[in-house]
């Protein structure tokens, strides 16, 4: 009885995807308490702080298998919390009472914080191919249409020309810092939580951060320089990447919406017999991939600043903020996993029509190439009076609808100038497409080896 549209049966494929629904699933976060449980008995066993057979004992039921989850949920329901619920089968599954070592020193966030870092951890893995998948294809696209000119546009209205080259990689620059952004706050997120009640470790009269330390080193966590209960950046900042992602998903599904307008026509979506199709248009490709992206990214970044919300926590352990991420953060992972399988398809199946793309530059007569016949003319009558001439010139060519070449052609202060033939090469798209080229490449340079 799915509610949640990442848990429809009917919508999950679109607005998520399997494995991140996994990852935030009742059952991996069930089974991360348990890690957790079994690597902090393992740890104090080792330091002598709990009974070497109470270690063995405690480690043995650390299994998913042998929890209860629906006697979890209403342990859950009851207390307010899964992990007492977890603890206290964990106890009675014990043998001689060597279940009431479990837990030791611990409160119910550490065990909480740790296991969504440990989440966090294989949710940004499945981020980050996602994201080396979508620059590899951007990649493809930008080193093959490189010098492959169209329209640049500005406020909607065609401005001069580009390449559709320097449009995809100008995304692709985006994806490579996003990848650099992950890297980095790997370091920061990457930490594990022991502290206690108040976050002083006075639970452990002695081997605290002996058991702090081997507690993360156990898990592949870094060791929290102090606690973290109620200082929360660590998971806005995952909140903000996520945000800054989907911000670059949205600008590519932009563009391809608007690209694939019928008027346009200059990309598409890849086709599959019916995607896209109306109920009563049967003419219609519809941008769907685009539109799904739109939506999903829309909500992480309401996410994104619910998560920002949820910094302001009172005093050592809070009341009610912690709980925003719980309902935030694997929605936002899981939406950011839908957008991505989306952008991934794509651009990875990406149809190009660079003859529409010709044609588009070509549909003013002309007109595109005014800066570069007014740059061209600068240095003979001055760039501002050959910006007004070249104004005037333009208003009188689609007055007249008649190519602009010809009324530069026949203009007495500038055929004076220039002949035909050098204005017939500065109204040329092809010889006006700047260091868009250039900039390609050095995107390219960049981009890193996929990782087998």
């Amino acid at each position: 009885m799915a509610a949640s549209i990442i848990d429809s049966s009917i919508f999950q494929g679109i607005f998520s995807s399997d494995a991140m629904r996994e990852v935030w699933s009742d059952e991996n976060r069930t089974r991360k308490y348990l890690d957790i449980e079994a690597a902090l008995a393992r740890v104090q066993g080792r330091l002598g702080l709990i009974p070497a057979d109470a270690a063995d004992e405690i480690v043995s039921h650390c299994r998913l298998d042998q929890i209860d989850m629906a006697k979890l949920r209403t342990q859950t329901e009851r207390i307010g919390y899964p992990i007492l619920g977890v603890v206290s089968q964990l106890n009675a599954l014990c043998r001689d009472k060597l279940g009431e070592y479990c837990h030791w020193g611990a409160t119910t966030q550490d065990i909480t914080d740790t296991a969504t870092v440990l989440q966090i951890r294989e949710a940004l893995e499945l981020v980050d191919a996602d994201l080396a998948a979508i620059g590899k294809a951007l990649a493809k696209l930008a080193k093959e249409h490189r010098l492959t000119p169209m329209i640049g546009r500005s406020n909607l209205q065609q401005a001069i020309p580009v390449t559709f080259g320097y449009k995809m990689a100008g995304l692709l620059s985006a994806v490579q810092r996003h990848r650099e952004r992950l890297a980095q706050l790997r370091e920061r997120v990457l930490v594990g939580e022991f502290a206690g009640a108040a976050g002083t470790l006075a639970s452990l009269e002695r081997g605290a951060m002996e058991t702090q330390a081997g507690l993360c080193a156990e898990l592949g966590l870094a060791q929290p320089v102090i606690a973290w209960h109620t200082i929360r950046d660590n998971i806005a900042e995952v909140g903000a990447f996520l945000g800054l992602v989907g911000g670059t998903l949205g600008k590519l599904s932009m563009d391809v919406k608007l690209m694939m307008q019928t008027e346009v026509g200059e990309v598409y979506e890849p086709y599959h017999h019916g995607r896209g199709s109306s109920s009563t248009m049967p003419q219609k490709r519809n941008p769907i991939s685009s539109c799904y992206i739109h939506a999903a990214i829309s909500v992480v970044r309401q996410h994104a600043a619910a998560l920002m919300d949820a910094m302001v926590a009172d005093h050592e352990r809070s009341t009610g903020p912690w709980e925003i991420e719980w309902i935030v953060l694997p929605e936002a992972f899981c939406l950011m996993a839908g957008a991505l399988k989306q952008a991934r398809a794509v651009v990875e199946g990406l149809e190009v029509d660079a003859a529409a793309m010709r044609r588009n530059l070509d549909m003013t007569h002309g007109l595109v190439m005014s800066e570069a016949v007014m740059m061209g003319l600068g240095p003979y009558i001055g760039r501002e009076y050959a910006h007004d001439l070249v104004y005037d010139i333009c208003r009188e060519a689609l007055k007249q609808q008649r190519p602009l070449l010809d009324l530069l052609a026949e203009h007495p202060q500038i055929n004076k100038h220039l002949d035909r033939a050098a204005l017939a090469r500065l109204c040329d798209p092809a010889n006006y497409l700047g260091q868009s080229g250039t900039m390609v490449d050095r995107v390219l340079a960049r981009q890193a080896p996929s990782r087998p």
